[in-house]
């Protein structure tokens, strides 16, 4: 069965740059596209809010194999509906922080493949025109995966210190 993923863009091996306008395209489904094809894999997912729906296929994917290490980095401005889904999160990612965020990428990476998917789509649901621009080429990825790096490192706050927080009575 082809998807529908595969009827808009080329395999990644082929193409090393690719992009696409219009509706019917989710973060989700294009993720499960790539690791289909990159196999087992670290992902690293940068948005501004994310959904129920969204956590809960990523969990699916890990359940299938699909993802190693993952993290999540989210809006701080979104973080009351990030707080409520706090422990899917944290079922899904290996790390979860907060930052003033509202880029919207997903980067994968094992062995074989470095992926950088930029999106104006947030890991949510709607019947908007939305871009994504994908790309295998291993310096664009880098410069994306050194500053998510950065931001994760040294301006977020991990999510599990402020549910600890949270839950002791303390904030």
């Amino acid at each position: 069965m082809i998807s529908r993923y595969s009827e808009l863009f080329k395999p990644l091996c082929e193409c090393p740059l690719q992009g696409y306008l219009g509706r019917g395209v989710h973060t989700l489904g294009l993720l499960r596209w790539i690791l289909e094809q990159t196999g087992k894999a670290d992902v690293y997912v940068s948005t501004f809010s994310t959904s129920d729906d969204f956590l809960s296929g990523f969990l699916r994917l890990k359940k299938d194999g699909l993802v190693a290490e993952s993290y999540l980095l989210a809006d701080l401005k979104a973080s009351k509906k990030t707080l409520q889904l706090s422990q899917l999160m944290q079922n899904c990612f290996t790390e979860v922080c907060l930052a003033a965020n509202h880029s919207k990428i997903v980067l994968v990476r094992n062995d074989t493949y470095c992926v950088c998917c930029v999106t104006s789509q947030n890991q949510t649901y709607g019947d908007r025109n939305e871009s994504t621009i994908i790309s295998t080429d291993k310096v664009l990825y880098q410069t994306f995966y050194n500053s998510f790096q950065f931001i994760i490192d040294c301006k977020s706050v991990k999510i599990n210190g402020i549910i600890k927080r949270h839950t002791s009575g303390q904030g």
